[in-house]
């Protein structure tokens, strides 16, 4: 027999693979078996285009054991890329990316059934990124538990059972005088940003995606973008208009005032609507602004300094007194989280005396 090509030096003997250039620009692979017909003239035997099933064809063809089928965690993470990312949403795809980038490049080369639990271990000390961290190996978790189900693996997840980073949830509160200092200097369309995602409760993104069909009579649509949790916020309040009611009358006025051909609520004076980079840099040159003015104040200044535009929806959770219609505006199934990561200041108690 002739010597493999190093093409097929990887495969078992007498296993050939074939690939052919699609007009698509892509690749079609295919693996064929090098073998003899009844008359003895050398024929190839179709075997399939996934390597795996077509080693166990190639093995009773050529009577052998199945050759056992090491797979590398590269392969996994491609097809887990493929087949299960884009089914998240949209935000979820991008932490699944960003985190995916750091596990290829610690772990691609990598058996799969090679992982254990000390390595994780040791990749999660490793990490600088102590809160990265927890988000790969939950990933990588997830996609141990997708191997299982596709059946190229049968060990048990590494990632089960080790522990994760402490995490402390952000702290910050906005007090009046910060945001007051901050909204002073705001640009209009950042103003009815910051009013709406106060009023609303709402994350950046899904304050930004809010649209003028979403103000049906008497409440707010959302449809929250992280978790597809949907919300009708009531505009009237024994059957007045509320805050939110008044403000989005306003918006709604600003459209037709402004001509606005685009759908979204949040638009700039001249029409075009708001996009994420946009409410980011008015936001940086207002609390810029605000800072500058007041540096006499160093206390005031250092924490006008450190607010977000992402601490207008915990600013809100923190204002409603009930704790459980805080838990129903943020869209939480679970009032722990809005207690304990988005409340930011003390439950109102009463003295001993």
């Amino acid at each position: 027999m002739r010597p493999k090509k190093t093409a097929n030096r990887d495969l078992p003997p007498r296993m050939l693979r074939r690939v052919r250039n699609l007009k698509s620009g892509g690749q079609w692979v295919g693996y064929y078996y090098d073998g003899r017909d009844e008359n003895g003239k050398r024929i190839e035997i179709p075997l399939g285009t996934d390597l795996d099933v077509a080693k166990m064809e190639w093995a009773k063809l050529d009577r052998k054991a199945v050759p056992k089928i090491v797979r590398l965690l590269g392969d996994v993470f491609n097809r887990y890329e493929r087949d299960v990312i884009p089914g998240k949403m949209p935000r979820t795809q991008k932490d699944n990316l960003l985190s995916l980038k750091q596990l290829r490049a610690a772990f691609s080369e990598a058996p799969i059934d090679a992982i254990t639990p000390q390595i994780l271990a040791q990749y999660r000390d490793k990490r600088s990124g102590k809160v990265r961290a927890n988000r790969e190996i939950a990933l990588l978790s997830h996609i141990y538990n997708m191997a299982r189900e596709w059946g190229i693996t049968e060990k048990e997840n590494p990632a089960t059972g080790v522990r994760k980073n402490k995490e402390r949830p952000r702290d910050f509160y906005a007090g009046p005088e910060i945001w007051n200092a901050v909204y002073q200097y705001a640009a209009p369309e950042l103003r009815d940003a910051m009013d709406l995602a106060y009023l609303t409760g709402q994350r950046p993104g899904d304050v930004l995606s809010m649209r003028a069909a979403d103000c049906i009579p008497g409440f707010l649509q959302v449809a929250q973008g992280k978790t597809s949790k949907k919300l009708r916020i009531q505009l009237n309040t024994n059957n007045r208009p509320n805050q939110l009611g008044l403000l989005v009358e306003r918006l709604l006025e600003q459209r037709t005032e402004r001509g606005v051909r685009n759908p979204y609520l949040i638009t700039t004076e001249d029409g075009r609507n708001v996009s994420a980079s946009m409410l980011r840099l008015r936001f940086d040159d207002a609390r810029k602004a605000a800072f500058n003015s007041s540096l006499e104040d160093k206390v005031l200044a250092e924490q006008i300094k450190l607010f977000q535009f992402r601490d207008i929806r915990p600013k809100a959770a923190s204002e409603i007194d009930d704790l459980t219609q805080a838990s129903r505006l943020l869209g939480h199934t679970d009032k722990r989280i809005t207690e304990t990561v988005y409340r930011r200041i003390g439950e109102i108690v009463e003295p001993t005396r």
